[in-house]
């Protein structure tokens, strides 16, 4: 794995200009597309794609990794950020 891939990437629910991004359950909707419905009949999202909450801002948080291992989707959710204009930062860096 290259040093490109490892750690996190952020897409922060703020618009470049600082307005918030709706609708509010966006993080949710975008990271369920690579969830799964458990035994449990309950959603399971990727570990790879995580609905997080950061500083009362929704986000998604990417694994670096899925670059590597799923490009088409990796590229799909920051086509996203970018065709919304959404903020995008790095992320915590993965323990070496």
């Amino acid at each position: 794995m290259s040093d490109e891939a490892i750690g996190e990437v952020v897409i922060r629910g703020i618009t470049t200009s600082g307005r918030p991004f709706r609708p509010s359950d966006w993080a949710d909707r975008l990271a369920s597309i690579v969830s799964h419905v458990g035994r449990d009949n309950r959603l399971h999202y990727s570990p790879d794609v995580q609905p997080v909450t950061r500083a009362g801002v929704r986000c998604v948080v990417i694994d670096r990794g899925l670059a590597e291992r799923d490009t088409r989707i990796f590229k799909f959710l920051l086509d996203f950020a970018r065709e919304n204009d959404l903020e995008v930062v790095d992320g915590r860096k993965a323990q070496r």
